[in-house]
């Protein structure tokens, strides 16, 4: 809007004043160049390629491992040691399909002791590895 200051009131500024647009526009375009970089960062995924072939027919049957309340390990019902667990686990690791493994853990039992058969199945190369819950309230 123009505005005169002083003089005849016939003489009115009918020019618009278009530096605050200038200014806007100027702060946007500064906006959309530094944000811009930022919204098209992408990353990278390593898709698994689709394939014809039908899976395989064999089917394992899963391995249970129960932790008790004490830390007393079971591997399908039988209680094992520390050193027949890790021997256990490596011999399911070699097998091909390899077998998911079931992690049953009391509800009393101590989280170290879940979390030594845990590392142990892992760190022994088993690469499906599930939590069963009961209904109890326990995991």
């Amino acid at each position: 809007m123009g505005m005169s200051v002083g003089g005849d009131e016939s003489e009115y500024n009918t020019t618009i004043n278009v530096v605050p647009l200038v200014d806007i526009m100027l702060v946007l375009i500064i906006i959309f160049i530094i944000t811009l970089p930022v919204m098209t960062h992408a990353v990278k995924i390593d898709l698994p390629r689709a394939t014809n072939e039908p899976p395989p027919d064999v089917v394992t049957q899963p391995i249970t491992i129960e932790v008790k309340y004490d830390g007393e390990v079971s591997w399908n019902g039988g209680i094992v040691t520390p050193t027949d667990l890790r021997s256990y686990i490596a011999g399911a690791a070699k097998t091909e399909p390899q077998p998911d493994v079931h992690i049953s853990v009391d509800r009393r039992a101590k989280y170290d002791y879940a979390a030594a058969v845990l590392f142990a199945v892992q760190r022994g190369g088993l690469k499906k590895i599930g939590f069963i819950a009961d209904e109890s309230g326990g995991l």
